[in-house]
């Protein structure tokens, strides 16, 4: 990134400092200095802004908490802060910034002056020296369909190079198979890394293989923990070294997308490691972002911890902070929020009895991960784990559809085909002519207590499902049996204990079936419209 900064901006000018005797802090409050550059259409694409290269005007220009538009020339002010700021484009659609050879998008200019604290354990940034006089930013244009797909993944969260060569052979290697042909970009929801920060350009190399403009959350795995650090921003420093900026945002045709950074460390109440959150400048930035963004335009915000406070606590994300959140975003009609970290999936609606005022309901899609249960489970003979996450959810990621403002997601497991949508369960043998306590489950994934759910054993009539939100899933509490009840170790790890499903459907089995084997089938229609079905068989003896 260094390197690719010098090429784009001219010559020095000093900078005035204020540091105090511990040769690290500075007085940000008092101190600043002004930035300015030009946005530029870089049409020979060097990174350089040559002659007759036109400046882009309107185009947002951010600090990290206000944003300005670029004039008739392309050019812009910003205040930044002598303890170190970091600059960025907000891109506009039907322009792209340049891509690093790990295809991250290269949209910012990091300015720490004094580099980042000492004795950091993990790589971050070396001194910058003095603000240069012009940072400018090269796009280039290029052609944005209305119509697109944008992979989303969830918490790669390798936790060593085994890991990392899990995540890389097995979901990777899926992805490439059968990744859609107008794939414009992707999302990974944080997690990047399990505290070993060293993994996170291992991880950067096997996304890299995908060839798509990657962009990153910080998640709780992906701050420095170093004891020495009290302030939330100093605990980003591996993660911006590497990716940018953990806030910002960006255009793709007509939908405007958020990339927030909201874990807070430490912990502001003093309780736990990390706190879901924002800092006042994220807030301050999104509300100055949204301001230049359309009302009837799609919002889609990504970030690593949900959204969901535990009814009304501050138990895991500070309520205030969501409030306020709420209320920048109320004036959209169109509002998606992704998230991860909790390593199940569900879907949670967010309404006027939860302080969301916005026209329509506010859909979170707490979307699973792509390293399931932390890479758990029995080595298959492929030689990668089942990694089936704890509420019966398979491993996967997801595919955002986006059609203008509208859109739609499907889920994808890995190693399965595109329709395998529901886990149905069942008994494999019951007893004819008497009633049984054994139930049809259904697993649907990317499903709520909402959808119309329904089944059918062999010929009969379709009925209703009854939603079962507090069991388990059958299936994943027979693969801890196997791990708990097996005589001899078994490859892998055991997976974590399973925990209640959101996405899970009952329905009973009828005791006046006749000796036989039987299909038994489950329909949904989901959210998005489209069906789903899934079959398992039963005998009747």
């Amino acid at each position: 990134m260094a390197e690719m900064n010098r090429r784009v901006i001219s010559a020095v000018a000093p900078a005035v400092l204020l540091v105090l005797a511990s040769g690290y802090q500075v007085d940000a409050q008092v101190r600043q200095e002004m930035a300015q550059g030009y946005v530029f259409e870089d049409q020979n694409g060097n990174g350089q802004r040559d002659a007759g290269e036109p400046g882009l005007s309107g185009v947002g220009v951010s600090n990290g908490r206000e944003v300005v538009l670029t004039d008739q020339e392309g050019r812009y002010q910003l205040p930044v802060e002598c303890s170190g700021s970091t600059l960025f484009v907000i891109k506009p659609s039907g322009y792209q910034s340049p891509l690093s050879k790990d295809y991250t998008p290269l949209f910012y200019y990091s300015y720490k002056p004094l580099g980042s604290p000492e004795g950091l354990k993990y790589k971050a940034f070396e001194p910058t020296g003095p603000l240069p006089k012009e940072v400018n930013f090269p796009l280039r244009k290029t052609w944005e369909p209305s119509k697109y797909s944008v992979m989303v993944f969830g918490d790669p969260q390798p936790h060593s190079e085994t890991d990392v060569s899990y995540f890389g052979g097995k979901v990777i290697a899926d992805v490439q198979r059968r990744i859609p042909e107008d794939a414009i970009f992707g999302i990974s929801l944080g997690d990047l890394a399990w505290d070993y920060l060293d993994l996170e350009p291992l991880y950067m190399r096997e996304v890299a293989k995908l060839q798509l403009p990657w962009h990153n959350v910080l998640g709780n795995h992906d701050m420095n923990v170093d004891r020495f650090i009290l302030d939330d921003k100093d605990s980003d420093e591996t993660f911006e070294y590497y990716y940018g900026p953990a806030t910002y945002a960006f255009n793709y045709g007509d939908v405007h997308y958020v990339i927030m950074d909201d874990v807070l460390f430490p912990d502001p109440g003093g309780r736990t490691k990390y706190w879901g959150g924002y800092r006042k400048d994220q807030l301050d930035f999104l509300e100055s972002d949204l301001k230049h963004v359309r009302p009837d335009q799609l919002i889609v915000l990504s970030q690593h911890i949900h959204l969901d406070d535990a009814g009304g606590t501050d138990d895991h994300f500070r309520r205030s902070d969501r409030e306020r959140l709420f209320r920048i975003l109320s004036r959209f009609d169109h509002v998606l929020v992704f998230s991860a970290h909790t390593h199940v999936q569900q879907l949670i609606e967010y309404g006027p009895e939860d302080g969301w005022r916005g026209k329509n309901p506010l859909l979170e899609i707490n979307i699973g991960t792509t390293c399931g249960d932390w890479f758990s489970g029995k080595i298959g003979a492929d030689g990668f784990p089942d990694a089936t996450m704890r509420d019966g959810t398979p491993q996967g990621f997801g595919i955002l559809r986006v059609d203008g403002n509208r859109y739609a997601l499907d889920y994808r497991v890995v190693g399965m085909p595109d329709d395998y949508q529901i886990r149905v369960t069942a008994p494999n043998v019951v007893a004819a002519g008497k009633g049984t306590s054994a139930r049809v489950l259904a697993n649907i994934f990317m499903c709520q207590e909402e959808d119309k759910v329904e089944y059918r054993i062999g010929q009969g009539e379709w009925r209703p499902m009854s939603y079962a939100p507090g069991t388990p899933d059958p299936h994943y509490l027979n693969l801890l049996h196997e791990w708990d009840y097996s005589d001899e170790l078994l490859p892998g790890r055991r997976p974590s204990n399973a925990v209640p499903s959101t996405h899970i459907w009952s329905g009973r089995i009828d005791s006046k079936l006749t000796p036989g084997t039987y299909t038994i089938e489950v329909r949904t229609t989901d959210r998005f419209g489209r069906q789903h079905h899934g079959t398992t068989r039963m005998r009747v003896e």
